[in-house]
């Protein structure tokens, strides 16, 4: 998508079904990208494309036009919970006696609302970015930052903040009752706390926070806008067609620059290049994606080298050498006015970027049936892309799974291989994918754990299936032959009891086992929800995660579960829910919204506690 895009052309993206279990999904059509000559066909575009996918209350009601939440606006400054969305099978950052945030891939760190090097504890919250020396267990510095503050980064002396706001769109048609449509803001500020805390850049664009990747000091943020159009709100005797001829003609009526984010860096006003947007075959008109790069090694924040895809995008996978945006289409059951899911088909879209150098450059596209999870649905390994996606085309209760592989070919991610039939009349809970083996968790009443040989990625198979209550939302590996999984206990007939983590034998692919079990009566943990919230720290076994409003520590042996304590900030003096937890050196660290404890690494004797 860069402007050196003139033409490429169509992707064909030939389905190959090497081995199935149950009935195998007819391959999606190809996908086309198109750079734009100049705006005025640029406008022309979205707006053809937005009167198609407009329904009569404006975009699916005035509010984001998909379903899905996107990875980083599930976050808070340690509020609500957020996304699922990083890993640690691989470790995360360990190195030097410290534990870093548990990431997806090895190497590719993820925002989080806390970080560390080893030396100071970084964490962002309540509009304050707070740094802590770890040897003296002492707030060193406070600095204010923007109040929608919620995920940091961190390289040497420079921390990135990453915060998201909210900004409505106004009719000016004032003899009408008039419904405000939602247009998100990002602010990217770069703070050197070599010393005293100070910003040294700042970046605005008002673009919703879909997610970001680092690798070393250089730093890829996804941000999703939709167009600033404000529909008319219609009394309840209007009829359909005439609501959707007004928004029609609101669209008509709405410029470019209604299409196009504003942009600030450092200070300064900047405007988009419609040569540097390119476009789907097929697209809303209701959402544009753009690719932003910065270097923490930099002096201050670049203009961020923009990478725009008139697209929709709502995950962000990056494997080290590559970034996945994905998006789901769901937009696609909001054409017109009319949600008609028996005669929808459900796919996903890849658009995959080299960022090994400094500006992103396109790669490939390619096109899946079904719908994805979170980020943990996709994996690169060996060059091939695996995805798991859960599929409808009935819109009733024959739902299936089915994990592809893809491989470039030319401009296309083409599909070499397809499982599928994997928890029928269920979705996907839980999906871990490491080295050439794969983990699939689906539910509904009972939870099935998939096991997957993808050796050989042109014939994907199913090795073995373990069926039992309850399900696992994150998985976890400790090992070659141990798999833990973190999610929520239930009845024979589907209905939840409480917190459980799970210890699985996954020694033997065709036999899984779960060899113990912690159940937590009643409770839920963050974990289950956001993979940040959960650390395990090999040199000792201990597994630590929150559940309810304290930390619980387990120790994670071959066939056992072991609880050795719970950390609490609950006291006369503070409280509140711990949300993360990490390792230096011979302490546990636990964050709340009220502060850091570090405690002794078993939990059972508290150090010290700085309050934030």
């Amino acid at each position: 998508m860069r402007r050196a895009f003139v033409l490429l052309t169509a992707f064909a993206l030939v389905g190959c079904s090497q081995t199935t279990v149950g009935k195998s999904v007819t391959p999606v059509p190809a996908l086309k990208l198109v750079a734009y000559a100049s705006c005025d066909e640029l406008l022309a575009s979205v707006r053809q494309a937005a009167k198609a996918s407009v329904g009569p209350y404006g975009f699916t009601g005035g509010g984001d036009l998909r379903f899905g939440i996107p990875e980083m606006a599930r976050a808070d400054a340690l509020g609500a919970l957020p996304p699922a969305a990083a890993k640690a099978g691989d470790g995360g950052t360990q190195q030097q006696g410290y534990s870093g945030t548990n990431t997806h891939e090895k190497g590719v760190d993820e925002p989080d609302l806390v970080k560390t090097d080893g030396k100071r504890v970084v964490v962002v919250k309540g509009g304050s970015l707070h740094v802590i020396d770890a040897a003296s267990r002492r707030e060193t510095h406070r600095l204010p930052v923007d109040q929608g503050a919620h995920q940091i980064l961190l390289s040497g002396d420079r921390v990135l903040v990453l915060s998201g706001g909210y900004a409505p769109v106004y009719s000016d048609m004032p003899t009408r009752d008039i419904m405000p449509s939602g247009r998100g803001t990002t602010l990217i500020q770069m703070i050197d706390i070599g010393g005293a805390p100070k910003v040294v850049g700042e970046f605005k664009i008002d673009a919703r926070l879909i997610g970001a990747r680092q690798v070393g000091s250089m730093v890829r943020i996804v941000t999703a806008s939709t167009p600033k159009v404000a529909f008319p709100r219609w009394e309840s005797k209007a009829t359909v067609e005439q609501k959707l001829a007004a928004n029609r003609e609101t669209i008509d009526k709405t410029p470019i620059d209604a299409w196009l984010p504003d942009i600030v860096v450092n200070g300064q006003s900047r405007k988009l290049d419609c040569g540097d947007i390119s476009r789907p075959d097929e697209f809303s008109g209701a959402s544009m994606v753009t690719l932003l790069s910065f270097n923490l090694g930099a002096a201050t924040l670049s203009q961020g080298d923009p990478v725009v895809l008139m697209a929709d995008g709502d995950t962000v996978y990056g494997s080290g050498p590559n970034l996945y945006v994905a998006n789901d289409q769901r937009w696609r059951m909001w054409r017109s006015d009319v949600w008609n899911p028996q005669q929808f088909k459900p796919k996903t879209d890849f658009y995959q970027y080299d960022v090994t150098t400094p500006k992103p450059t396109y790669v490939a596209s390619g096109t899946v049936p079904g719908w994805l999870l979170n980020q943990y649905s996709m994996s690169e390994f060996d060059g091939v892309l695996r995805v798991a996606t859960t599929s409808d085309a009935e819109g009733g209760n024959t739902s299936s799974s089915s994990v592809y592989t893809l491989a470039k070919e030319g401009g296309s991610l083409k599909q070499i291989g397809e499982v599928g039939g994997l928890g029928k009349g269920e979705r996907i809970y839980a999906v871990r994918f490491v080295g050439k083996i794969g983990y699939v968790v689906t539910f509904r009443q009972t939870d099935p754990l998939y096991t997957l040989d993808l050796g050989d990625p042109r014939r994907p198979r199913v090795v073995g299936e373990l069926k039992i209550p309850g399900y696992s939302a994150y998985l976890h590996p400790v090992s070659d032959s141990r798999l833990i999984g973190v999610g929520q206990d239930a009845t024979e007939q589907g209905r939840v009891q409480g917190t459980q983590v799970s210890l699985f034998d996954v020694g033997n692919l065709a036999e899984p086992k779960r060899v113990a079990q912690h159940k937590i009566a009643r409770a839920h943990s963050e974990a289950e929800s956001d993979p940040h919230a959960f650390l395990y720290w090999p040199e000792t076994k201990l597994l630590v995660i929150p559940v309810n409003s304290k930390a619980l520590l387990l120790r994670v042996d071959n066939a056992t579960l072991t609880e050795i304590a719970t950390v609490s900030h609950s006291s006369a003096q503070y409280g509140d829910p711990i949300r993360r937890s990490l390792v230096i050196g011979d302490t546990l660290w636990t964050i709340s919204h009220r502060g850091a404890m570090a405690s002794s690494l078993d939990g059972a004797r508290e150090l010290a506690f700085v309050n934030l």
